[in-house]
C-alpha cells in the first residue's frame, strides 16, 4: 500500500511490490490484466509526476478523487483497481477482526458443538445487537411460530396458564 502513496511525488512507487500486491487478488487481477500492468504503472506515475494537478495530493482518498476528478480514472483503470482495493483494505480487514471477536464470544467452551448455520445466525444476532435491540419480542416469537409446527406454542405470558387438570401449560 505504501507503494502507492502520492506524498513526496510517490517516492515510494516501486512496481515490483504492485505486481506483488495483484497476486493477493486474482479474481481482481487476470493474467492479461498482470501482463498490462507493469507499463500501465509506469505510463502512470510519469504522468502524475508531471501534472501539476497531483503534485499537491497526500493521501490515496485524494489521489482517487482527483483521477476520478480529471477522468484518469478511465485512463489508468489498472492503477485505479489497486487504489479502490488499497483504500478498502483496511475497512474489511476491521470487519473480519470484529467478526472473530464476535466469534470468541458466541462460541464458549460450553457451546463448541455448535453447528456453522447456528453459530452464523448466533454471530449476526451479536454483531448486530443495536439494530436487534429495537425489534419487539413478540413479533420475533410469532415469526417464529408461524415457521413449524412446534410440541408447545410460544409466550411471553408471566404466569403459567392451568388446564383443567390442574397441570401447568404454556400457550399464546
Amino acid at each position: 500500500m505504501a507503494c502507492l502513496d502520492p506524498r513526496n511525488n510517490f517516492s515510494q512507487f516501486n512496481i515490483d511490490q504492485l505486481m506483488r500486491f495483484t497476486t493477493l487478488y486474482p479474481e481482481d487481477f487476470g493474467p492479461g490484466d498482470c501482463l498490462c500492468l507493469p507499463q500501465q504503472l509506469r505510463n502512470f506515475i510519469a504522468f502524475v509526476r508531471h501534472d501539476s494537478r497531483f503534485s499537491t495530493i497526500t493521501n490515496l482518498g485524494s489521489l482517487a478523487q482527483e483521477m476520478v476528478k480529471s477522468g484518469n480514472h478511465l485512463v489508468f483503470q489498472l492503477v485505479f483497481r489497486m487504489i479502490e482495493l488499497t483504500l478498502v483494505l483496511p475497512v474489511a480487514t476491521a470487519s473480519v477482526e470484529r467478526a472473530f471477536y464476535a466469534m470468541k464470544i458466541v462460541k464458549t467452551d460450553l457451546r463448541n458443538r455448535m453447528k456453522d448455520e447456528w453459530m452464523n445466525d448466533s454471530l449476526v444476532v451479536y454483531i448486530e445487537k443495536e439494530i436487534f435491540s429495537t425489534i419487539d419480542n413478540e413479533k420475533i416469537l410469532q415469526r417464529f411460530q408461524s415457521m413449524s409446527t412446534r410440541r408447545n406454542q410460544l409466550s411471553f405470558l408471566s404466569q403459567t396458564e392451568t388446564t383443567s387438570s390442574g397441570s401447568p401449560s404454556v400457550y399464546s
